[in-house]
């Protein structure tokens, strides 16, 4: 399991949020995100890696006795979703779900059930209200599914759907949740509440 996390820096985390709350609270919120997601991800029966936008956070949400801990490639966020993956399946993992940091609504028990369809189905995708995904799982290294994507728009995910049909590799979607990524994400969710 790969989590994707940003470093916690204000002004430079939740920009779109922060374009109508301002840097600090969009720093608060992503502070909560990244709680609930460590919280969440602690149980999961996988081994654990958090990989980080620019370097490795110590005494973190992250306990590193139970995440291993790293920081992301260079390029764009699909670049760095194909280095990801590459390095997974080279170290000999057969299922890989990779989650980001964004999604408040996302339970161990969705994360699970992501890792048991990749012994069915060749990747897994979990779409968010946005049109972008919240979780991608792959059986096998696909690496085109990342490319030509156009990333924080609303078409992430049909273009990974299309990427995938055009390999004629099987998948299986999982129910759609809310990403926190404006400020009506954050008042259709639960958080700051």
């Amino acid at each position: 399991m790969i989590i994707f996390v940003k470093n916690p820096i204000e002004g430079e985390v939740k920009t779109r949020l922060a374009s109508s709350l301002g840097d600090e609270k969009a720093l608060e919120v992503y502070q909560q995100l990244l709680k609930i997601t460590a919280g969440v991800a602690e149980d999961v029966n996988a081994e654990k890696l958090v990989s980080y936008s620019k370097y490795v956070e110590e005494s973190d949400d992250f306990d590193e006795t139970i995440f291993d801990k790293s920081v992301q490639k260079k390029g764009d966020l699909g670049e760095k979703m194909k280095h990801a993956f590459r390095d997974g399946f080279d170290e000999g993992f057969n299922r890989i779900v990779l989650i980001g940091s964004d999604c408040p609504e996302i339970t161990q028990s969705l994360i699970d059930k992501a890792f048991k369809k990749l012994y069915e189905f060749d990747s897994v995708i979990g779409p968010s209200d946005d049109g972008g995904y919240y979780l991608i799982g792959l059986s096998r290294f696909m690496p085109e599914i990342f490319d030509d994507v156009e990333w924080s728009t609303s078409s992430v995910f049909s273009s990974t759907i299309k990427a995938l049909d055009d390999l004629e590799a099987t998948y299986h979607v999982l129910k759609k949740l809310n990403d926190i990524d404006t400020e009506s994400d954050l008042n259709a969710s639960d958080l700051l509440t």
